[in-house]
């Protein structure tokens, strides 16, 4: 298959009905992304949403958030998500690597990321990638209902 990464910048009726298709894939408590949503994500600077297509479909996305903190310009990676169909091929190691050179360009010290325990075919992606496990506690707090 031959994947392409690039930059989303317009919530297009193909976008809306590809987040339609990978959100549920990712998680079953996300809520729908319609165009206004999409927009919203979009539209926001510190984000980078990248998109991967492989034959003219869009099979994967995964959104770079870049934010200034006091010790210095951080990146963070969300929402990595690979359709079902499309897994295997590599394309969420292009994701990430385009993810990771964009944040290199913009002057980021560190990008994180966390995943699920059992996300093994996962956490051993983001391993081969140079990433490493931090011993830290990630803590929640839902503040809506």
């Amino acid at each position: 298959m031959d994947v392409q990464v690039e930059i989303a910048d317009e919530a297009t009726t193909e976008l809306v009905e590809a987040f339609a298709r990978l959100l549920p894939q990712l998680s079953s408590s996300a809520e729908p992304l319609d165009g206004a949503a999409l927009d919203r994500v979009l539209a926001c600077d510190a984000n980078t949403v990248l998109v991967a297509r492989g034959d003219g479909a869009v099979v994967g996305t995964l959104t770079l958030v870049l934010f200034p903190a006091p010790a210095g310009l951080r990146g963070r990676i969300e929402d990595v998500v690979v359709d079902s169909a499309a897994r295997g091929h590599g394309i969420a190691c292009l994701l990430m690597e385009e993810a990771v050179r964009v944040a290199q360009e913009a002057g980021a010290r560190t990008v994180d990321l966390t995943s699920r325990p059992d996300r093994a075919a996962a956490n051993r992606l983001y391993e081969r990638l140079g990433f490493q496990q931090r011993e830290s506690t990630v803590y929640r707090l839902p503040v809506r209902t």
